[in-house]
């Protein structure tokens, strides 16, 4: 029986009694480069700072693809009256949300008033058509015409943003759905959960309103990123004239 013998050769090494030639082992270490390189151009995960979508640009409201407040009011009317009807004729409406909204030991008449009222409360909330948001690597900022500002970090966990007699605010990220929820008097919550698609060309605006254990109003609004015209007006907020606008010069 005949021994497997590697030899060496001028031309090259061996394998096996078998030459491998220099043009192939640069081509061997080609690739083996190539492979370097390519793991030096990959990006490097930063745990410190986590990964979030990109909210910042300039946002237009779709209102094709956004609820109307008053169809979503019809709406929900009338869930409500169909509860009446089959809790009338004995038939026990099925658990979930919707039950509260037709609870018998509720008064209906105050109970339509109060969804009315959300609905436009809801309304006036979500009356802007635009949406301007810049997001750095410690904050995202939402400004809302005729609003204060939404406003929240970019660490993990809820972040209390403020918190008086008159209400609080919260925020947080599911995921990445930045979430925000406000507390007002008299038991009345509100929370924003924005979202933007993965390529980056729509935004979706979620507002839930509840007051007491009722269920929520919501309306959903779609964005769609637009190039804003740059602002041709420079405004300060002073305490004796109010808002005050001066024009722009080239210089500012």
């Amino acid at each position: 029986m005949s021994n497997s013998v590697t030899m060496t050769h001028s031309s090259g090494l061996t394998t096996q009694g078998k030459p491998t030639s220099f043009g192939a082992l640069a081509g061997m270490l080609l690739l083996l480069c190539s492979a370097v390189n390519a793991q030096d151009d990959l990006p490097v995960l930063n745990l410190d700072t986590p990964v979030r979508m990109n909210f910042s640009g300039s946002w237009e409201k779709d209102f094709g693809r956004s609820d109307k407040w008053e169809d979503e009011l019809n709406r929900i009317m009338s869930m409500r009256q169909e509860q009446a009807a089959q809790q009338r004729a004995g038939i026990s409406p099925i658990s979930g949300p919707a039950v509260s909204l037709g609870g018998i030991n509720l008064n209906p008449s105050r109970r339509s008033e109060n969804i009315v009222n959300l609905a436009r409360l809801a309304e006036y909330i979500s009356r802007q058509s635009t949406l301007s948001i810049v997001q750095n690597r410690n904050e995202v900022r939402v400004e809302r015409r005729g609003e204060a500002p939404l406003i929240c970090g970019m660490e993990t966990g809820p972040i209390e943003t403020f918190s008086s007699p008159h209400g609080a605010e919260a925020c947080g990220w599911d995921r990445n759905q930045l979430v925000f929820e406000i507390s007002l008097p008299d038991d009345l919550h509100i929370t924003h959960q924005l979202s933007v698609s993965s390529d980056g060309s729509a935004l979706r605006l979620i507002t839930s309103i509840q007051s007491g254990d009722t269920i929520p109003f919501t309306l959903n609004q779609a964005f769609n990123r637009y190039q804003a015209p740059p602002d041709t007006f420079n405004c300060i907020q002073t305490i004796s004239r109010g808002r005050v606008c001066s024009q722009r010069t080239p210089l500012d």
